[in-house]
């Protein structure tokens, strides 16, 4: 099993970091910081990063969701204990044992993505552009705003477990009922894991690092991990980075995964390049390290033997 064991997020309350309002009208809810589990009483917090360029903080949040695409209103549910979890009806799926999912509705990526491409594009690379945008958007970025960063300084990592399944699925059905002429010339690329962080950033403009990272279940905090370092080590600025019943990982009766789709998107950069342009400031990221258990594809030790090895490192 392959995971990041130790991820730390602050929202700190140091200046100048600006207290950041999503509504006008209504203060948005208090956010939940991250703090660090130790593996023994005697392990050491991380020593806290001091100069500015190597300093992370996040800026902007963006998200494609079950529960739409307002970061506010999504967090709002999940402290609700809402399941965004239903029917699956895209499909026929009453062949299946299975028939619930997290099934997206009323998508609209107007706005965000051109007709031409919002109507070729797989849903997974549509769910990934509007989320980076609307990550933009919430780090002031958004529109005629994003020259104020220096575009060759700017990377795109975009982790998923897979790439756009429907446009495979569509082209292996080609294939076997019409033969290979009738294949789309977008198989390969839109199926392929780093599609939807290469085409945000041929969007943007954005010329830095760029490539997707899957890592199963650790994949979101392998890319935290990843664009803090590439903006720790320089030169670069920025990264972008149910049925009641079913799913809930933390309960004792717990019984498997549920597929769900959507995409969530965080503006991340230095807090020297943040305070220059004023941004509005989330939280910090203070660190975090990555290995592995090399023990099972899914279940993690027993023992707690990776988790122990990493915080030894750190400490």
């Amino acid at each position: 099993m392959q995971a990041l064991q130790s991820l730390h997020l602050s929202s700190s309350p140091i200046n100048p970091f600006h207290q950041k309002s999503h509504n006008a009208t209504k203060p948005p809810p208090e956010r939940v910081s991250f703090i660090k589990a130790s593996s023994s009483s005697t392990a050491s917090a991380p020593k806290r990063e001091k100069d500015p360029k190597k300093r992370v903080v996040i800026t902007g949040m963006g998200l494609v969701s079950v529960f739409g695409n307002d970061v506010d209103a999504y967090y709002d549910k999940l402290l609700a204990g809402e399941s965004g979890i239903g029917t699956i009806d895209r499909f026929d799926a009453s062949k299946f044992p299975t028939r619930f999912g997290g099934q997206i509705r009323g998508f609209n990526a107007q706005g965000y993505i051109d007709g031409k491409n919002d109507r070729r594009l797989d849903n997974c690379l549509r769910y990934c552009i509007v989320a980076g945008k609307k990550a933009l958007e919430d780090a002031d970025l958004g529109g005629d705003k994003l020259s104020k960063i220096d575009k060759e300084k700017a990377g795109v990592l975009v982790g998923t477990g897979m790439g756009g399944l429907q446009v495979f699925s569509d082209g292996v059905q080609s294939l076997i009922e019409k033969g290979h002429r009738k294949i789309t010339p977008f198989f390969i690329p839109y199926a392929i894991t780093n599609m939807g962080s290469a085409l945000l950033a041929i969007d943007l403009g954005f010329m830095g690092p760029n490539y997707s990272i899957s890592t199963a279940c650790a994949t979101s905090n392998y890319c935290f991990y990843a664009a803090a370092n590439h903006i720790r080590r320089g030169p670069y600025h920025k990264e972008m980075m149910i049925r009641k019943t079913a799913s809930r990982p933390w309960d004792r009766d717990r019984d498997g995964f549920v597929m769900g789709e959507g995409a969530g998107v965080l503006v991340m950069e230095s807090l020297e390049h943040a305070m220059k342009r004023g941004a509005p400031i989330i939280a910090e990221y203070l660190g975090g390290a990555v290995n592995c258990d090399a023990y099972h594809m899914t279940d993690p030790r027993a023992d707690g033997l990776g988790g122990i090895f990493m915080h030894r490192e750190r400490s």
